[in-house]
This record gives C-alpha cells, structure tokens and sequence, in this order.
C-alpha cells in the first residue's frame, strides 16, 4: 500500500510538468512572446529578446513585445527587422532621435581663379 501511495506522488510530480520561473530579462520576454505572439517561433523570439536587450534593461520589453505582436497579427515575418523597428519605436527612442544636421553652407564660385 505504501509502494502504491509513493508511485501515485512520483506519478504527479512528473505528470504535473511545471516550469520554474524564468531567470533574467532575455527567458522571461521570450517566455511572454510565445504566449503573446504566437505566430513566432521559440527560436525567433529567443533571437528577438536577445536583439532588445537593452530594452529589456530599460523595462520597454511589454512595450516593444506588443508592438511585434501586433505587427507579426498583420502579415509581417517574425525577423530581426520587425524586432529592431518596433525597438526604435519605444520609449525615449520613440520620436527617432535628434533631427539631422544642417546641411552644409552653399559655395557659389564667381568665375574668378
């Protein structure tokens, strides 16, 4: 009877199939893409968190996840390029950064040597 209980315990706690929390930025964005966008692949969003990881650092993550998600819903593939643009459109990025120089002065040669 002891032996039928223990099997039933050990049954369970291998049946139960829970996953320890995730550790650092990186496993927890890639956990929450692939519940979040979910036409990408594990591998795309362990690329694409690992691409971010400054706004991971930055607490941006939700912000840029949402906005793949979102993009990926629309047709858009799962690449670094969707990753890196919906990156620079967040936070203290959003507004693309500082404006261009100037252009430099115009020179108008008055035919002389």
């Amino acid at each position: 009877m002891r032996r039928a209980g223990w099997s039933f315990v050990l049954f369970l706690a291998v049946a139960c199939q829970a996953q320890s929390p995730p550790s650092g930025f990186e496993a927890a964005c890639a956990r929450a893409c692939a519940t979040r966008a979910t036409q990408c692949s594990e591998t795309q969003c362990a690329r694409g968190c690992n691409l971010i990881l400054d706004r991971l650092a930055e607490h941006e993550g939700g912000h840029v996840l949402a906005c793949v998600a979102a993009s990926v819903s629309t047709g858009a593939s799962c690449d670094d390029r969707a990753w890196a643009h919906c990156a620079t459109r967040v936070g203290p990025h959003a507004d693309g950064g500082p404006p261009p120089p100037p252009p430099p002065p115009v020179t108008v040669d008055l035919g002389g040597d």
